[in-house]
């Protein structure tokens, strides 16, 4: 993609791109939300994987859509993961080493691929995350201001007028991934009122019935707009301005995507397996799929993949999308991760500053 539970997270350990910051309860890991951190993450790499591809309405309708919910759901997942965290300085330094120090070694080396692969003058500029990159820094800000939205009357409202707000503002639309920030904030804030409860319903048989007719309806609305409407309304990175619409589309905009997104992202969880599978342990590594896969979508781009003409035809979309799907799952298997753990789990202690000594009286 978005709190369940009470006041601290089920897992026990930072697990994907939605890093978690609680401790582990009696009882246990859920594995549901492995599987759903997995399988979105299938979504994300399929999503950039396709870009490339020459345009096609239905390709473009099938993006639109997984454009819907896809981050929505992992911003919502991190907001329910982010329901224990307070402003303590271990969790504070927890939040440096699991999403500021990931975000600027890889900063530096898109920076040093991008070079590489095409355009020896790109710079380095840490307030410009390089692409998917936008989501470390951001969800850094949102675990930031957890303590405000636990506080605040009717969050969700709140965090939506915000998000308007946002889209009619195009000081926003600098360097800085503020307009995503603050447009993709009301998911988050979601996450941190749901409860299990809610999860448990939307896994129960008449929705998992329900959703199909849904993504169904939801895909034909979706190949209606591709000529109608830009899919940049998606992405949530510009304001109105930037995107030369009335400003009142901007707001509108916010209200119907946000409603689309918890839609369709309830119909995506309730197809979810609730139990352990093979899936479940690549569930816990998506950090390492997310922030991996660019070098290989952009990698194919840069070098010219695209560009023959299998890849404009049923048969080559079929092989993209298949062909993410397996670079992703096995830049999340385990083997990846004990081998790049320090750069994307660096736990730094000799840079942690040493709590004071107390005096005994």
């Amino acid at each position: 993609m978005p709190s369940p539970l009470t006041s601290e997270q089920p897992h026990p350990t930072a697990a994907a791109a939605v890093p978690e910051t609680g401790k582990p309860t009696a009882v246990g890991r859920d594995h549901f939300f492995d599987n759903a951190k997995y399988l979105a993450i299938v979504l994300v790499a399929i999503g950039h994987a396709w870009e490339p591809l020459p345009s096609g309405r239905l390709v473009e309708a099938a993006y639109t859509l997984i454009y819907t919910f896809h981050m929505p759901v992992f911003i919502l997942i991190a907001g329910y993961f982010s329901r224990g965290f307070e402003l303590r300085p271990d969790r504070v330094w927890k939040l440096i080493t699991s999403l500021l120090v990931p975000y600027l070694i890889f900063e530096v080396l898109y920076t040093v691929f991008q070079r590489l692969v095409e355009d020896p003058d790109y710079h380095l500029s840490l307030l410009s995350p390089y692409w998917l990159l936008w989501f470390l820094p951001a969800l850094f800000f949102w675990r930031l201001s957890t303590p405000v939205w636990q506080t605040v009357r009717a969050p969700v409202l709140v965090a939506l007028a915000i998000a308007a707000v946002a889209t009619v503002s195009p000081a926003a639309d600098g360097a800085l991934p503020v307009q995503r920030t603050l447009q993709f904030l009301p998911f988050y804030v979601l996450g941190l009122r749901l409860g299990p409860q809610h999860f448990a319903f939307v896994r129960r048989t008449w929705v998992r019935v329900v959703s199909v007719p849904v993504f169904v309806l939801g895909l034909l609305v979706a190949y209606w707009l591709v000529p109608r409407t830009s899919t940049s309304w998606f992405f949530r990175k510009n304001s109105t301005l930037e995107m030369e619409s009335a400003e009142w589309t901007g707001p509108t905009a916010t209200l119907l995507l946000f409603v689309a997104a918890v839609v369709l992202g309830a119909c995506f969880l309730a197809w979810v397996p609730k139990g352990h599978s093979w899936m479940t342990a690549l569930g816990k590594c998506t950090l390492y799929g997310y922030l991996l896969h660019g070098f290989v979508v952009r990698g194919l781009r840069y070098g010219g993949f695209y560009e023959h003409p299998f890849f404009d035809t049923t048969l080559g979309t079929v092989t993209v999308t298949v062909g993410a799907a397996v670079v992703v799952t096995l830049l999340c298997t385990p083997y990846v991760r004990s081998l790049l753990r320090p750069l994307l789990e660096p736990r730094l202690e000799w840079a942690k500053q040493k709590p004071p000594a107390t005096r005994t009286p």
